[in-house]
């Protein structure tokens, strides 16, 4: 019996090893030439590609971002203390990878899905590459199916659909974190699974924003994802892109998500601190040139899915930051031409106690009344003509112009749908319920009131309905229309309402 080495015959080994090819060969292994400020410059990693996964001697990660003609430039996920020159780079052949699952949601993590919230480990379903392509048209359909935010002004004149791409934008301190935070708590109502991508946010207002999702009760079903501005810029860098990725994910199994960047402007810092440190040639107003595709391709893959796919769909929030109103500078301009409209706050309005200071005017939704259910329209094209009227008339009263009665009548509407429009933080509204502010509204049903009573009206009037008439609400819920039942319903019980409950409780 012959002599037997692994399983294998002598005879076979050294015919193999005969067989060897010893001749030197590229290998995959690098040496790092220059490490700093978070970037680190590696020699002899030829077959190297944008975005690939290497790992340094010390264990550290990091991503190829820049290729040159004898180098690569890499970016690190971990202090560059632990990285020196000479250690030994391993290429990976492999993009990035983040970790998602039901197991993240509740939870605050960093853009590699560590937790960060002192909550334990987590258990991922499964790993998802950070850079994907865009849902073909062949795999979308239109967006047409209403996500809700809670915010009177928003679900009424500027709609979003589920797949849609709706840029925030304003001046700092005017109130965009609080709109997509309001639009996170809304969700907790519809089953929509939210993720929140924090970019260099402070440990205070991230701890703040936790708190607050906590306290609504919609912390449950969204995912946090963390990074802050003492971090690796590599951390601030993939966060927008890993945060889609999970994102994704949900979206592939059916589920409706809603990712909210918080925010652009400062992801567009941060890709040029990266750039120039890795000295990629600077572009317009020292922005490198594929910021553009950058952020396209981001919010290109927010999308509604086909049935054949499952039907679930990603709605991307972005967020940008405008200088002193400005909104024609390059990366607000920017993601404007990428996105499906945009929301504009107003610092003017702001500091007039406007609450949510959006400008109606330069505001827009690309998708319009396909994203909002008929009850909705029924009531805010109205709403709209008189709210234009108010304000176009408004300029008259300035000047002490003499009015005949129809205008005054219609000023006096108009101003009493824009106090029915203000609306503080967090306190989000079911839509049939703003429906039927809205009808009220509408209807003159509060023409006979005082201005500063027009919400104290509403929110008497609809906490009436629960009491007495929930099986009202319950179908105006169900149906999401005005029907002729329910607008008689509606008129029969306000007058009942008037009569028992306002009158009485105003002492009027």
């Amino acid at each position: 019996m012959k002599e037997e080495v692994l399983g294998l015959p002598i005879d076979k080994i050294e015919k193999k090893i005969k067989e060897y090819d010893f001749s030197p060969r590229i290998s995959n292994i690098g040496y790092v030439k220059h490490v700093g400020d978070g970037v680190a410059e590696v020699s002899l990693l030829n077959s190297a590609f944008i975005g690939e996964m290497v790992v340094f001697e010390s264990g550290i990660q990091g991503m190829v971002l820049s290729l040159k003609e004898d180098s690569v430039g890499v970016i690190l996920f971990g202090k560059e203390e632990y990285v020196k020159e000479g250690d030994v780079v391993y290429s990976t052949g492999k993009i990035l990878q983040v970790p998602t699952g039901n197991g993240f949601l509740g939870r605050v993590i960093d853009p590699l899905g560590n937790p960060i919230d002192g909550g334990g480990l987590i258990f991922p379903e499964a790993y998802v590459p950070i850079d994907n392509e865009a849902p073909s048209i062949f795999d979308r359909e239109p967006v047409k199916e209403p996500l809700y935010t809670g915010i009177r002004t928003i679900d009424a004149l500027i709609p979003i659909g589920h797949g849609q791409r709706e840029l925030i934008l304003g001046d700092r301190q005017t109130g965009k974190t609080t709109i997509a935070l309001d639009t996170i708590i809304s969700q907790k109502n519809y089953g929509t699974i939210c993720i929140y991508v924090a970019i260099a946010q402070k440990r205070t207002n991230i701890a703040r924003i936790v708190q607050t999702l906590r306290e609504y009760g919609a912390l449950s079903n969204t995912i946090v994802i963390a990074t802050f501005p003492d971090e690796p810029p590599a951390l601030r860098y993939i966060a927008p892109m890993a945060g889609c990725a999970m994102g994704e994910y949900f979206m592939r199994q059916g589920e409706r998500v809603l990712i909210v960047y918080d925010d652009l402007t400062k992801h567009a810092n941060t890709y040029r601190e990266v750039a120039l440190l890795l000295r990629r040639v600077p572009g317009r107003e020292a922005y490198p040139g594929d910021i553009f595709y950058l952020h396209a391709h981001l919010l290109e893959r927010a999308a509604k899915l086909n049935k054949r796919l499952g039907g679930g769909a990603l709605t991307a929030l972005p967020i940008a930051e405008t200088l002193s109103g400005e909104i024609s500078t390059y990366i607000p301009t920017n993601l404007i031409s990428i996105t499906d409209g945009q929301i504009y706050l107003d610092t003017n309005l702001f500091n007039a106690g406007i609450r949510p200071a959006i400008n109606v005017g330069l505001s827009v939704s690309r998708v319009g009344g396909s994203a909002q259910p008929k009850g909705m329209r029924q009531v805010a094209g109205r709403l709209r003509l008189d709210l234009a009227q108010y304000r176009e008339y408004a300029m008259f009263l300035e000047f002490g112009t003499e009015l005949d009665m129809a205008t005054k009548k219609k000023i006096e509407r108009g101003r009493r749908v824009e106090e029915l429009l203000k609306q503080g933080a967090h306190e989000v509204q079911p839509i049939e319920e703003q429906i039927i502010s809205f009808y009220l509204a509408n209807g003159g049903f509060l023409d006979n009131y005082p201005v500063e009573k027009v919400k104290d009206v509403v929110i008497k009037y609809i906490a009436y309905l629960k009491l007495k008439y929930s099986s009202v609400l319950t179908l105006l819920r169900e149906e999401l229309q005005l029907s002729d039942q329910i607008i008689y319903q509606l008129h029969n019980i306000f007058q009942e309402f008037e009569k028992e409950v306002y009158a009485n409780s105003t002492g009027s």
